[in-house]
């Protein structure tokens, strides 16, 4: 067991460890997204100030929304740098969606300025970047900076969502955020995949070959969606 003076070791409590070795630059990397049938998988990178607080600030999932636009304020006024990025539909199709949440990761994890000294990375990979790194299992329980990007990632992808259910309303995107309810599978037996799906995926690409008439076009809604 690796262990500073303190009796803290780098698997128990990876950020405060870091911390202890005078990791100023710390980033915390993680995504949100990789389950669903529709919609980018989104990732964030966060560094944060050494003597960060925000109590509630734990895995992004088990919060209400709420809470997290609450959270995902505070740790934008608070944070040192942070980004968001995405992979989109067609790329996770490519690439498979466990590169594409590692490839969205390493964007966010470039994208920051400062340049982070040590990144703390949500899973059991690595990232493919030439920082120095640690794969956190389950990281958003056990590394404020894991849980902040959590928090980021998860309020940028459901307000993405809400705002493409404008484009596709009849999939009813902004109520299941893409993920594989009864009422968004019913969706897809009645109109088939949308451009937002990812025809690789299990309750996709079962309608990709069949006919369905095409979708409706709202022009109006595509104002301030895809940019």
């Amino acid at each position: 067991m690796t262990e500073h003076r303190d009796g803290k070791d780098v698997f128990a409590d990876p950020e405060s460890f870091w911390r202890w070795q005078g990791v100023a630059l710390l980033a915390g990397a993680d995504e949100s997204g990789r389950g669903p049938l529709a919609g980018p998988v989104v990732a964030a990178a966060v560094i944060l100030p050494p003597d960060f607080s925000l109590p509630g600030l734990k895995d992004s999932k088990r919060l209400t929304p709420e809470v997290r636009a609450m959270l995902d304020r505070e740790i934008r006024t608070q944070a040192l740098a942070l980004a968001v990025r995405e992979v989109a539909a067609r790329e996770i199709e490519r690439l498979g969606i466990l590169a594409a949440s590692l490839k969205a990761m390493a964007q966010a994890v470039r994208a920051l300025n400062p340049a982070p000294q040590m990144v703390l990375v949500d899973g059991h990979l690595p990232l493919p970047l030439a920082y120095p790194q640690q794969p956190v299992i389950q990281g958003d329980d056990r590394c404020p900076s894991i849980a902040a990007a959590s928090i980021l990632a998860k309020v940028h992808r459901d307000r993405k969502m809400e705002a493409l259910h404008r484009l596709y309303p009849q999939y009813n995107f902004a109520r299941h955020k893409g993920y594989a309810t009864p009422e968004h599978l019913e969706a897809l037996r009645c109109w088939g995949p949308c451009d937002l799906h990812r025809r690789t995926f299990r309750g996709v690409k079962e309608w990709v070959a069949k006919d369905f008439p095409p979708l409706p076009v709202f022009p109006q809604a595509t104002k301030g969606i895809l940019g």
